[in-house]
């Protein structure tokens, strides 16, 4: 979601940099780092720039659809007069967040956003769960297992009220530890996924109020580095397939257009298992393309999506065209994040599921990278 480093796949700006490749105040992502549940659900304040990131599909009894995202980010201040300062008024962190309602019967795309600080208890993170909060809006633990996780977000037009369950263990990217985000020292991050959510609670629209149920997905990324100068922005997927299989990848957008082989993913079995997938095992071509009326960018809108070696071919279509968010009063970054819908073949049979597409850099390069837009 967006960045110095932020691959938070959607943050740039806030998070954009004129700091060293490797922050001095923060500790860059390892290889070797062990993850430690419940524990890594929590804030991780020793790295700069942290992301909780919730996207799902709903549905109430009568059928009506909606999409949402819910993520919160945490950015801290990369200034050693700043964190010597005593005050509980310093600002270390910043909090941001983004919640997104996609009304797909209406044809209706939602966004709110804030921005706050942490110290004088407008915004934080607890360590060692997961718990974060802007205002009123939330993400918590609430089972003795930290599988159950409760999202509350509420504006005067629309809000969610949710609990979403995990029902496969934590889903780690990348290798030995660490996602890789370009080839140099520090271009990491160490990033998981719960791929598949169970979601009961109720969404609000105006002055209706609806009991849903569906399916989530959650990510959680931290780190201290910075993209790679030559990535203008990045094609993020999540999928979640009906045979209980999900699937994450992200494509790191060159100035040419072409990706980076630092791009990859993860293809999740049925039991939580996982496989890593290189650049080199994705297909992934644009088929149609729509322009915001909005900020005139022009995004990919339509893909096929294949893994050869596994005889998979998907075609993603977006269940709405504009799910752009223009958040001017938080990270400063235009970008679509939007629900999809999947169908296709898998081993020669057909399959059917849903998804989440990010498209960061196409209203304007990464601040970071390139000079020209795809």
């Amino acid at each position: 979601m967006l960045v110095v480093m932020m691959y938070c796949l959607g943050c740039s700006e806030i998070f954009a940099a004129e700091s060293p490749l490797i922050s001095r105040q923060f500790s860059p992502a390892k290889p070797g780092y062990t993850y430690d549940f419940p524990r890594d659900h929590g804030s991780h304040d020793q790295f700069q720039t942290e992301w909780w990131y919730f996207t799902g599909h709903l549905q109430e009894a009568n059928g009506r659809r909606f999409g949402y995202e819910l993520t919160f980010f945490r950015r801290g201040i990369d200034s050693p007069h700043v964190w010597a300062n005593p005050s509980e008024w310093s600002l270390r962190h910043v909090y941001l967040a983004h919640f997104a309602l996609t009304d797909e019967s209406a044809d209706q795309f939602r966004v709110a956003e804030k921005m706050s600080r942490a110290g004088i208890h407008k915004a934080g993170a607890r360590a060692d769960v997961l718990d974060v909060w802007i205002d009123q809006w939330s993400v918590k633990a609430v089972s003795p297992a930290h599988r159950q996780f409760h999202l509350q977000a509420k504006v005067e037009e629309f809000s969610i009220d949710l609990i979403v369950e995990s029902q496969k263990p934590p889903v780690m990217h990348g290798v030995d530890g660490v996602s890789f985000k370009g080839s140099q020292p520090g271009q990491t991050s160490h990033y998981y996924s719960l791929t598949r959510l169970h979601t009961t609670g109720s969404v609000g629209v105006g002055d209706e109020m609806m009991t849903v149920q569906g399916e989530s997905w959650m990510d959680h990324e931290f780190g201290s580095g910075e993209l790679a100068k030559n990535l203008v922005g990045w094609d993020w997927f999540s999928l979640q397939l009906d045979n209980e299989h999900e699937i994450m990848a992200y494509g790191l957008r060159r100035a040419d257009g072409t990706f980076d082989p630092a791009s990859s993913g993860t293809f999740v079995l049925p039991d939580g298992s996982s496989k890593a997938l290189a650049l080199n095992d994705l297909l992934i071509s644009v088929n149609k393309y729509w322009s915001s009326p909005v900020s005139g960018a022009r995004y990919p809108h339509q893909w096929t999506f294949s893994i050869p070696d596994k005889q998979i071919a998907l075609t993603l279509s977006p269940r709405m065209s504009n799910q752009e968010l223009v958040t001017t009063r938080s990270t400063g970054v235009t970008y679509w994040e939007g629900a999809v819908e999947v169908a296709g073949q898998w081993k020669g049979q057909d399959i059917k599921g849903q998804g989440y597409v990010e498209l960061t850099g196409y209203a304007e390069p990464y601040a970071g990278g390139g000079k020209s837009k795809k």
